[in-house]
């Protein structure tokens, strides 16, 4: 869903995506859902979108919407760090995760839809630009 601030009109969406240190498969059962609510909460504090979340036993996918304001290193930063923080207060167990992790852009256009775009911007004669 399109959404603006004062200056910007956007649709960005990042998939991320990062493990558990050691890789190892215990994020399951209470362990799951636990993390599911603090990423909800982090994306509510944040004001980020939180669009879905699938936590399997040894990774977790999350897909955020987010305003331009914040850039997508920013974004795994408060994921990561918050949600490790948090579950380790809220809980007798604790979970770290690994440095690394992916992140992929996505919106409502392809690359190609893009491309085509521009291509017809380039050979509009009139000069006017249109969204």
């Amino acid at each position: 869903m399109v959404k603006s601030t004062r200056h910007a009109v956007y649709e960005l969406y990042y998939h991320v995506v990062f493990i558990p240190e050691y890789r190892e498969q215990r994020l399951t059962g209470a362990t799951a859902d636990r993390l599911h609510s603090i990423f909800e909460e982090i994306c509510d504090d944040k004001g980020l979108e939180l669009v879905e979340a699938e936590i399997m036993p040894d990774h977790v996918h999350l897909f955020i919407g987010s305003p331009p304001k914040n850039a997508p290193s920013l974004i795994v930063n408060w994921v990561k760090g918050i949600s490790a923080r948090w579950y380790n207060e809220r809980s007798d167990d604790r979970i770290k995760w690994t440095r690394s992790y992916y992140v992929g852009t996505a919106g409502s256009v392809s690359k190609d839809a893009v491309e085509q775009y521009i291509r017809e911007q380039k050979d509009k004669q009139d000069g006017e630009w249109s969204a």
